[in-house]
């Protein structure tokens, strides 16, 4: 895992009417404050790459769908510099991705509907705190195969 990003299991508790699905909390030993949340679609076939945020931590949790988010780790000093992590995340595998600042992240649909993303982070969107990237960039080494 990269250095500083964590995957946590989430709760989701449901009958008959429908459910409910945990994000997170306050009192989470991970939980760095609140700065804004949003949500993200991605439909099939596309692929919503590559952005950094300098300063912020987000906290991914896939509502609908099922998407592929990756992370790519370039920071000097990291252990983990270089590193790439795939993760397959939405409501069979409801999960809570925290990615640090200064580690790169995208996301596509998996299979043939759109994927719905929260993302909540610690601070409010500032355009001078994000980085962005093509998800074609050549110097990420991760190659968006949208067969798989």
């Amino acid at each position: 895992m990269i250095e500083g990003a964590s995957l946590v299991p989430l709760r989701q508790i449901g009958d008959e009417r429908g459910k409910v699905m945990h994000m997170l909390r306050s009192d989470a030993p991970f939980y760095k404050g609140f700065g804004e949340i949003y949500f993200s679609t991605v439909n099939p076939g596309f692929v919503k790459a590559w952005h950094l945020q300098l300063a912020t931590i987000r906290h991914y949790a896939v509502l609908a769908g099922t998407a592929r988010v990756v992370l790519y780790d370039d920071r000097d000093g990291s252990a983990t510099s270089t590193a790439v992590d795939e993760f397959v995340l939405g409501e069979d595998n409801y999960q809570l991705l925290v990615i640090p600042p200064g580690v790169w992240s995208g996301f596509a649909a998996v299979g043939d509907q759109r994927a719905l993303i929260a993302d909540c982070t610690t601070r409010p969107h500032d355009p001078a705190d994000v980085r962005r990237r093509d998800s074609l960039d050549p110097t990420i080494p991760y190659r968006w195969d949208m067969a798989r």
